[in-house]
């Protein structure tokens, strides 16, 4: 160590000047001013102290100046509700999934899941909604997602609604539990309505925006030595990387629910999430559909560089820490975690690249780089059973695989979101659900989870709610 110290405020104005090679020999200091441990510097320098209800909305403190003044503006281009005027930039819909980014991304984590509600709701849904042909392909009236929202003078294409069954089990030991399985129909068609034989349907609640930018920092090289060695026989265990084309690269996935992207997808959300156009998708969302006569296509709705701006927000924000790293409970949590194989897929630590992070318009975040981090993720897809599959491919993601989520900050959605809904759709209702979701390639880890006592269990939560 160089004795470098980052003082909580103080540091933003530090480290402007300094290299990139030369952040990581920072040290971290917390709030009362004593030297934050590895344990519980999630993300290296962009780890933050916060476990408020703005925990996941919080810059890091090396956005500063320029910086700063662009991520404000990202955070208002995120979190504002857009308006329907399209002369004067509103853009919103005329067909749409949510208002904002922020709609379903409530304080850039997940907004309460339209599951909790039984399906679209006014205004915004809080799910997205893959729609395809069983036998492959879109239908000639809609596209891949299923927009439920519109404004005035135009009708949705059509409206999500989520039925519910539940089923009681019990562990070796005789604690009883619950797993609860969505049901997902279609009503209200805009257009023809579709059979039921020839639909597939994938929902997703929306995800966490926390260490985005770590994320796309990732050391690419790192990630398939990761995959190269991700092969345990003997839990049936075998990670693989997602590769895809993107913006006509083709290139390692790592975002979304089944790393189907190479980018945060800000553009794509503009135009897909919001009805909004750019330079990227120029065209209206439902263009052509018989529901969009008489709207006028005004061009490009919002600038590349607004956009922009919403990537630095969302790359810049920070990493909650860990917390009670120090607490006998959270430490015994932390080795059972261990025990029961969960670190073979949840990758405890990573680095990132030494130049950091290039957002979409090519503005370099060299702050990103050199950063060991904790995401609790190996980034690679994995088979997690029928029973979670979704039959929706995407890249080379068949239907029952996915991605590891990584867990860093997942111990504040409560506190930030208000809601402790997990899983790609929001199924699993609390954590003990979430473990015992885990097929596939995650089997063995319930297996070992639900032979352990109550008391572990509840250890092996409690370390899950320090990260």
């Amino acid at each position: 160590m160089k004795g470098k110290i980052l003082l909580g405020m103080l540091a933003a104005g530090l480290l402007m000047g300094c290299e990139a090679e030369d952040l990581e020999d920072w040290q971290v200091r917390k709030p009362n001013g004593s030297v934050a441990s590895d344990k519980e510097l999630s993300a290296g320098i962009s780890t933050i102290f916060s476990s408020a209800p703005d925990a996941y909305d919080t810059q890091a403190d090396w956005v500063t100046g320029e910086l700063e003044e662009r991520f404000n503006k990202g955070d208002h281009l995120y979190d504002d509700a857009r308006g329907v005027d399209n002369v004067h930039g509103g853009g919103l819909g005329p067909l749409y999934a949510g208002y904002s980014c922020g709609s379903c991304h409530k304080s850039t984590g997940r907004t309460t899941p339209a599951l909790a509600s039984g399906g679209s709701g006014s205004g915004f849904s809080s799910m997205l909604i893959y729609i395809s042909r069983k036998t492959g392909g879109y239908f000639p009236d809609y596209g891949r997602v299923l927009h439920d929202q519109s404004i005035y003078g135009t009708k949705p294409e059509g409206r999500l609604k989520i039925t519910t069954t539940t089923k009681r089990y019990t562990f070796p030991d005789g604690e009883e539990y619950e797993l609860m399985t969505p049901h997902y129909e279609i009503t209200e068609w805009y257009a023809d309505s579709i059979p039921v034989e020839d639909l597939r349907i994938s929902v997703r609640q929306p995800l966490r925006h926390v260490g985005m930018g770590q994320m796309m920092a990732l050391d690419h090289d790192l990630l398939k030595q990761v995959a190269a060695k991700s092969n345990y026989p003997e839990y049936g265990i075998s990670g693989r990387l997602n590769y895809i084309t993107e913006k006509g690269v083709y290139g390692i996935g790592v975002s979304g629910n089944k790393a189907q992207h190479q980018d945060l997808t800000v553009e794509l959300g503009f135009s897909s999430d919001l009805g909004v156009t750019n330079d990227r998708f120029p065209h209206e969302v439902g263009e052509g559909q018989s529901n969009m006569m008489g709207f006028a296509m005004s061009g490009a709705q919002v600038s590349t560089e607004d956009m922009e701006n919403v990537d630095l927000y969302m790359q810049s924000v920070g990493v909650p820490a860990r917390r009670d790293v120090d607490d006998p409970v959270v430490m015994r949590g932390e080795q059972l975690f261990y025990e029961a194989k969960c670190h073979l897929c949840h990758v405890t630590t990573l680095k990132t690249r030494p130049r950091g992070s290039v957002l979409l318009n090519n503005t370099e975040l060299p702050q990103l780089g050199n950063q060991v981090i904790h995401p609790y993720s190996d980034f690679l897809l994995h088979d997690m059973g029928v029973e979670l599959g979704d039959d929706y491919t995407s890249g080379l993601a068949n239907g029952n695989e996915w991605r590891t989520t990584p867990l860093w900050g997942l111990g504040l959605q409560e506190v930030v979101n208000g809601h402790t809904y997990f899983l790609h759709d929001g199924r699993a209702r609390n954590l003990v659900e979430a473990i015992m979701w885990h097929g596939g390639e995650g089997a063995a880890s319930r297996e070992l989870f639900s032979r352990m006592t109550k008391e572990e269990r509840e250890a092996v939560i409690t370390f899950l709610e320090s990260l």
